[in-house]
């Protein structure tokens, strides 16, 4: 007579049937409070290049629309971009920590970044079945771009977006996924700070939060201890961790992106590390996070605390 075979509990198999219920329960509360809300996440970092995390980030955008949320997906592409380009033969300059963007790098970039990334990440997402749409900030207007200095090429800043493409796809239960190429409104197009891109789309989209992948465990008091992140912020400490120097380098530009997500009216803005399989998950479902939420100042999480912890 043949045996039942034991079931594979996937992540949760090294659990006894009582803790996996209990994670699922966590995760209820959570699932009711984000139903049919708008959520950007920017996917960059390591995540990109690592199929099994790239494969995890698909998997977690697709449970988070059939629970009901909104996502919007943003996305770089800063070292594919070095890549394709080295294979070319073409010499990357930077100023400033910018990549100098002529006819021709720009040409690399929109390749890259339309053509190559966007269609890996539509692609995966659609193994779930047909979810994704894929989109350039160049598509029915929707990120009007200028250009940031004229020393630095075609290197652009937002001007405005119109998310009315992006509203469509949602209102018809699609995934969009957006590449950070924009233009001007002759046409001339831009390769635009896929951070700032992000914070810009979920401000106009009014979003409920906005996720950056990071490839740290989030914002940290200290540098050298991982166990120093900050769980929860306002803007107002931001301000003053970036004052005293405690934010720098890469980090300043994910700061400000945060800041300028929160002040454009998103919820909350949250760093976190995209090497963690499944971290969007663990962030948006679960009582401890794992990141770095930035709130308003004087402002409430879904929990319904305060950057202090205690309840509003």
């Amino acid at each position: 007579m043949d045996q039942a075979q034991p079931v594979d509990a996937g992540p949760l198999s090294g659990f006894s049937p009582e803790r996996r219920a209990s994670v699922l329960i966590e995760t209820l509360p959570y699932i009711q409070r984000f139903a049919g809300s708008v959520i950007v996440v920017k996917f960059g970092g390591s995540a990109m290049g690592d199929g099994a995390l790239a494969a995890n980030f698909a998997e977690d955008i697709v449970l988070m629309h059939s629970v009901g949320i909104r996502p919007v997906v943003v996305h770089g592409g800063g070292p594919q971009i070095g890549a394709l380009m080295d294979r070319l033969g073409i010499v990357s300059e930077f100023r400033d920590g910018l990549r100098v963007t002529d006819a021709e790098t720009l040409d690399v970039a929109r390749m890259v970044l339309v053509g190559k990334v966007n269609r890996d990440i539509v692609s995966s997402i659609n193994r779930h079945g047909p979810l994704a749409v894929g989109l350039s900030g160049e598509d029915a207007g929707l990120i009007r771009a200028s250009a940031r200095d004229p020393e630095l090429g075609f290197v652009g800043d937002v001007e405005s977006v119109n998310p009315a493409i992006i509203e469509r796809l949602l209102a018809e239960e699609l995934i969009p996924v957006v590449s950070t190429i924009g233009a001007d409104l002759s046409g001339q197009a831009y390769n635009i700070n896929a951070d700032t891109v992000a914070a810009a789309v979920a401000g106009a989209l009014g979003a409920e939060r906005i996720l950056y992948l990071t490839d740290v465990e989030g914002l940290l008091a200290d540098v050298g201890d991982p166990a120093s992140r900050i769980s929860r912020i306002d803007i107002s400490g931001l301000a003053d961790l970036t004052a005293d120097g405690t934010v720098s380098g890469g980090m300043i530009p994910k700061v400000q992106a945060c800041i300028d997500a929160v002040e454009a009216g998103v919820g909350s803005a949250h760093m976190v590390d995209g090497r963690i399989p499944h971290v969007l998950l663990l962030e948006l479902f679960t009582d401890m996070g794992i990141g770095t939420m930035v709130l308003p100042d004087g402002g409430v999480a879904a929990d319904g605390r305060g950057v202090d912890g205690a309840p509003a």
